[in-house]
């Protein structure tokens, strides 16, 4: 039988004992093999770029959110997508020189630049990535005198072209010399150099030459899905990446390690909120907390953020508590999501007025994020919902003054909100506009069931009969 080209089984041993020893929201073992391309944390200051761009998000909202003005971020983004502040031609040269060693010293030098990466520098690798650069430079109307000409872009095309045409020779010489992780190799550096340098298509299509080799183990295979889905995610192509995952999850259905099970749902869970499904994200998101490593795909107190928001919809009080107020894995990053703790903590603590003035400033950080953006008005109305069904659960009727005050509101701008909600079935619950009060309907849903299986019992017998009587015939 031919040896698979994947050495997992040793790798898992060592990744379960390392990592299990690591904190949560540190790489995992095969999360530090990922490639650092496409970068995630680069198309989240796209997106916020856009945003202050189209005047979704306002410069002083954009600095308090990002930690910079805008106008240095949109300079900075440019720069990293571009040629980062150096001539073209040094660009170009520098580049060259990077992946035109021999096979030994690139991996020597795949290494160093893995362990550069990982470390906090000044200094960023220039993306070179021609498409984006167009893409943005017509989208902002980025027309500063040092942005790169047509003439420059289509210099750097013609260059990556040499550089793919070097990566592909790579494959032919370890097809013909060596072995079949160095075919596997050879194939990666070539999917992972136009992850980072060209465009969507040409970089999934390089990744699909790679699940098509044979004798691909399962962690490896799964490996490349995962690198396809950031691949798709970064060029917002939604419905490529939901498709790329559900390849995934057939293939880990035939065995896979914990870790990359875990990884993989984490994936699946930043899928589903850009879907809007809201609530099969949510269990994923809090079933990740404690084994997320997946640091290539977010930040941990982002996917903590996700988490926060999407389950204070759908769990219930005693597991808010239990789950996200005392979480010790939450806790460890509160600082860092001051105004999502206090959302989910005024919530819990019914302190409506403060909740209500909460939602006002989480509004812009949900418009700053590129997964929550799209969502952005259909979560704070969800979030309204929550707090006004949580408050008229305590009450048989209450009067709308008294409502209105503990949420530190106009009546009439209440009774707009309770209107709209008891219109649209949200809320179960009447108002009496002569007298000032609003009461409670608590449906009966032990007979609201009955009822239901009653009528799909008459409806089985019925088509019960019409079967028999076929029968008979």
């Amino acid at each position: 039988m031919a040896p698979s080209m994947d050495i997992d089984d040793n790798v898992d041993k060592k990744s379960k004992s390392t990592t299990a020893a690591k904190k949560v929201g540190t790489p995992s073992a095969s999360s530090e093999e990922a490639s650092p391309h496409p970068d995630m944390s680069l198309a989240q200051d796209i997106h916020r770029v856009m945003m202050v761009h189209c005047s979704t998000l306002s410069v002083e909202d954009a600095t308090a959110i990002i930690g910079m003005d805008p106008t240095a971020l949109l300079d900075k983004v440019i720069s990293r997508v571009g040629t980062g502040g150096k001539s073209v031609e040094e660009a170009i040269k520098e580049n060259e020189v990077k992946y035109s060693k021999t096979e030994e010293d690139s991996t020597e030098g795949k290494k160093k630049d893995e362990e550069e990466s990982s470390d906090e520098t000044e200094e960023i690798e220039p993306l070179l990535n021609a498409a984006l650069y167009r893409h943005l430079q017509s989208t902002l109307g980025y027309n500063k005198s040092d942005a790169l000409s047509e003439v420059n872009l289509t210099a750097i095309e013609t260059h990556h072209e040499s550089i793919i045409k070097i990566l592909r020779e790579n494959i032919t010489k370890a097809k013909d010399e060596a072995g079949d992780m160095e075919v596997l190799h050879a194939h990666m550096d070539v999917a992972r150099y136009c992850a980072k340098c060209t465009t969507k298509e040409m970089a999934l299509s390089a990744y699909e030459e790679v699940v098509a080799l044979p004798k691909l183990s399962i962690g490896k295979k799964l490996d490349a899905y995962l690198e396809m889905t950031r691949v798709c995610s970064f060029w917002g192509d939604w419905k490529s990446m939901n498709e790329t995952l559900t390849k995934a999850a057939k293939v880990i259905e035939k065995g896979g390690d914990w870790d990359r099970r875990n990884r993989l749902k984490a994936y699946q869970a930043m899928s589903y909120l850009c879907i809007r499904d809201l609530k099969s994200a949510s269990s994923l998101l809090v079933e990740g907390i404690a084994t997320f490593s997946c640091m290539e795909l977010c930040e941990y107190s982002e996917f903590i953020m996700y988490a926060i928001v999407t389950n204070l919809l759908y769990l219930k009080r005693t597991e808010v508590k239990k789950s996200i107020i005392d979480g010790s894995e939450i806790l460890q990053v509160a600082k860092d999501i001051p105004v999502v703790m206090q959302l989910a903590n005024t919530l819990y603590d019914c302190d409506y007025k403060a909740y209500l003035h909460t939602l006002v400033d989480l509004q812009p950080h949900l418009v700053a994020n590129r997964y929550l953006q799209p969502h952005a008005g259909y979560i704070l109305r969800e979030l309204h919902v929550l707090a006004f069904q949580q408050f008229l659960d305590s009450y048989q009727s209450v009067t709308l003054e008294s409502m209105a005050t503990s949420f530190g509101v106009g009546v009439e701008f209440l009774d707009l909100q309770l209107s709209r909600f008891i219109a649209a079935g949200r809320l179960t619950a009447k108002i009496d506009k002569y007298g000032g009060v609003v009461e409670t309907n608590r449906p009966d849903w032990k007979n609201a069931r009955y009822q239901e299986m009653i009528q799909k019992g008459d409806l089985l017998l019925n088509r019960i009969q019409k079967l028999g009587r076929v029968v008979d015939l």
